[in-house]
């Protein structure tokens, strides 16, 4: 760090002009990111319900339709001729539209009853479309914008997975340029209340831009090797403002400190660049691992998150240790420049955070205990979580995917839209007739449809007829299962156990949107131990070599578990359950989006140990010098907590901006984000760590022998020795 900080100060215009080229050039890259990413992401492609819907597609032609229209003329039955045959040319045009493959109706499959509306106003269309996941969703918006509306004297709704991705591409792309609009200019402000002065308010906005703009270069690359999803980009602007924020902050607040400290501004520089430039990589880098961790899921939509994370956090900390530590060296005193209030240095044993330390540490027993009971409580909730996946709700009602959907659920009878696929492989044709029956009697069944007809409860209804031969290959059969319950409810879910435990005229691959969540459970399920474990792993052996410690790595990982335990109970009662539905505005389900709480987890627990290491290495820092726990951790609590704080704030300002959002998982991302940096940093920061700290007293810093011996030839060390009449004048950022 020594050469670093050298080279800084003497090569910082040649620093500056690099990182302005690299933004230029990242920008021309990267700017049109959003067109190469995919909204898709949600499967394991080595699930069955994946690979059943490769064979139904390579052996059957078939599909799962991606466009649903909802077709009904006002006061009129389906079955009036007039209707039929307005019907029949909206069908023919459709058909014959660019990227449609395939096209069926009530009226075209002999008018069967599960696709009238109960009251026989309304009836349903399907249409299968051409190409990859890209060119569907494409057509499907073109298609659902066309069609959409009065044709023919026929009102037409638009659903299905098509016209509902379109829709959910549109609302988050203009859902984060408001985010930004309302987060950008609050966090102005803010910053420079908390700065002081506007030229070093603005010092983060830079590091800001230079991290998101270069995570958008890094995307964009990305997509040429690997699918990386649209939601990606909602990580990207909030984590690459929030770490900037929160790494310039610690930067700046150290350099002015040296300033104040009586050291020259290139001597500054050099000795903030030793402190907190290397506490801020250290910092960085358990962000990153948190966040690395994404990359055991086999999703495409968590491990986008992990790219997208782990760029912006890299280039966070590569602004704030490189690029700002040359504009420091540029400005120098200037930093202050156009100052709207004064921002004192810490005076050693004053100021709220060394009072409310020194409280904390005078209690430990009491007062840890009344927090975590209250954490418990809070977390109590997350026991009767339900996870599932989202399907139009997650948009506000009114729009138009939602509106169809509303529809769908409310007026037909069954999930059409939304089958269960069997496919059979080799197959025993003799046995096809029961096993269909078998299935159509179970419950939650509304109607299975197969190459020997259609079977409801458990009889044949419906003799074969010509379009039954659809359900018919050279090396096997497929029966479609109509649930008569939504596919993401749990009920859908037992179904397809149901099914694939029923014996098969043959091999069995089961899917469908039902079966899709099944896999993602057990996928995500499966990877989760190995997430968890290599977190907890990396984290406590990067804690122990920055501190020599074996308790301080274990209390911060139980600490921040207890943590984000809270933030899930809250978001179970107010998400799942409904609570504040009305206020926040949106929809409850009855459950929880699948990968959220998984993504959650990854970025709070990240932020935490980002906080936690910022206040350890000043404690440590004390400690070494000679200080009891008490000192130790009323110091270091004082000459942190204004900025561990401050940092939580401007950051909880930014996820804030997401909860606006029109899509429900992404607000519930914003809130359980926003409540769990404000819990760690207000809560547990000021209350559990002096406390339990106080409580451990000189084994805070013990370890085994053979682990001391490790540490001493191994160890990190972030503090840096200073003159004895300094020491009582500068804090650790």
């Amino acid at each position: 760090m020594p050469r670093l900080a050298d080279a800084l100060v003497r090569y910082r215009w040649m620093v500056l002009a690099a990182a302005a080229v690299a933004i230029v050039v990242a920008g021309a890259v990267g700017g049109g990111v959003a067109s190469s990413l995919s909204n898709g992401g949600f499967e394991d492609p080595d699930a069955e319900a994946v690979l059943a819907a490769d064979v139904l597609e390579e052996q059957f032609a078939a599909k799962q339709p991606s466009l649903v229209l909802i077709v009904g003329r006002p006061g009129t039955s389906v079955d009036d001729p007039a209707v039929a045959t307005a019907a029949a040319g909206l069908v023919s045009e459709l058909a014959a539209e660019t990227g449609v493959d395939g096209v069926e109706s009530y009226w075209s499959l002999g008018s069967p009853s599960s696709l009238r509306s109960f009251d026989g106003s309304r009836a349903l269309v399907f249409a299968t479309l051409s190409g990859d996941e890209g060119a569907q969703l494409d057509t499907a918006g073109r298609l659902a914008d066309r069609y959409r509306g009065t044709r023919d004297g026929l009102d037409v709704l638009v659903g299905g997975p098509g016209p509902l991705s379109a829709e959910l591409d549109e609302t988050i792309e203009s859902d984060l340029t408001r985010a930004e609009a309302i987060a950008f200019p609050i966090t102005l402000v803010l910053m420079i209340l908390i700065f002081g002065s506007v030229v070093a308010a603005l010092l983060p906005l830079g590091i800001g831009v230079f991290s998101i703009v270069g995570t958008f270069f890094v995307l964009q690359i990305l997509t040429g090797f690997t699918e990386v999803s649209i939601f990606a980009l909602n990580l990207t602007t909030a984590l690459g403002l929030g770490l900037a924020i929160d790494y310039s902050l610690f930067v700046v607040s150290r350099f002015r400190e040296e300033l104040a400290a009586g050291w020259e501004p290139a001597d500054a520089v050099r000795r903030t660049v030793r402190t907190a430039g290397r506490t801020v990589l250290f910092s960085a880098g358990t962000v990153a691992v948190s966040l690395a961790a994404l990359l055991v899921f086999p999703l495409a939509f968590l491990r986008s998150f992990a790219y997208a994370g782990i760029a912006v956090v890299g280039l966070a900390a590569v602004g704030a240790v490189l690029v700002l530590p040359a504009l420091l060296a540029v400005l120098g005193r200037r930093v202050d420049r156009l100052r709207v209030r004064r921002v004192r240095p810490v005076t050693a044993g004053s100021g709220m955070w060394h009072r409310i330390a020194t409280t904390v540490m005078r209690r430990p027993l009491p007062i840890a205990t009344a927090t975590m009971a209250l954490l418990v409580v809070l977390g109590l909730p997350f026991l009767s979580v339900q996870l599932g996946e989202s399907d139009d709700r997650v948009l506000a009602v009114g729009t138009d995917a939602r509106t169809a959907g509303d529809v769908l659920r409310s007026e037909f009878d069954g999930f059409e839209a939304s089958p269960v696929s069997v496919v059979v492989t080799p197959v025993d044709p003799t046995g096809v007739d029961a096993y269909a029956a078998t299935i159509s009697g179970l419950p939650g069944v509304t109607r299975v449809d197969g190459p020997t007809g259609s079977f409801i409860g458990g009889t044949r209804v419906i003799p074969a007829g010509p379009a039954s031969a659809r359900f018919r290959s050279a090396d096997g059969v497929y029966l479609s299962v109509v649930p008569a319950v939504e596919p993401t409810s749990p009920q859908a879910s037992a179904l397809v156990a149901q099914i694939r435990g029923i014996d098969a005229p043959g091999e069995v691959l089961v899917g469908g949107a039902a079966a899709e969540l099944v896999d993602a459970k057990a996928s995500l399920f499966g990877a989760l131990p190995w997430a968890l474990g290599m977190i907890a792993t990396v984290t406590f052996v990067v804690l122990f070599l920055m501190f020599g410690s074996v308790l301080v790595p274990v209390k911060a990982l139980v600490l921040n578990m207890l943590s984000l335990s809270a933030t899930f109970g809250a978001l179970v009662w107010v998400f799942q359950q409904g609570h504040l539905a009305d206020l926040l505005g949106f929809t409850a389900t009855g459950t929880l989006d699948l990968t959220i709480p998984i993504l959650m987890f990854a970025i709070a627990f990240g932020l935490s140990m980002d906080y936690e290491v910022f206040l350890l290495s000043r404690i440590k820092e004390e400690h070494d010098r000679g200080s009891d726990t008490v000192s130790s951790v009323a110091v270091g609590l004082e000459r942190t907590g204004r900025i561990v704080t401050a940092a939580a704030v401007l950051i909880a300002v930014v996820f804030l901006a997401f909860a606006t959002s029109r899509v429900s998982f992404i607000k519930m991302l914003g809130v359980g984000m926003t409540l769990a940096v404000l819990v760690d940093a207000f809560v547990v920061r000021a209350t559990l760590v002096p406390a339990f700290m106080r409580l451990a007293g000189n084994a805070n810093w013990w370890a085994p022998r053979p682990l001391r011996r490790i540490h001493d030839r191994y160890g990190l060390s972030d503090s840096v020795e200073l003159p004895p009449k300094l020491e009582h004048q500068v804090s650790e950022a």
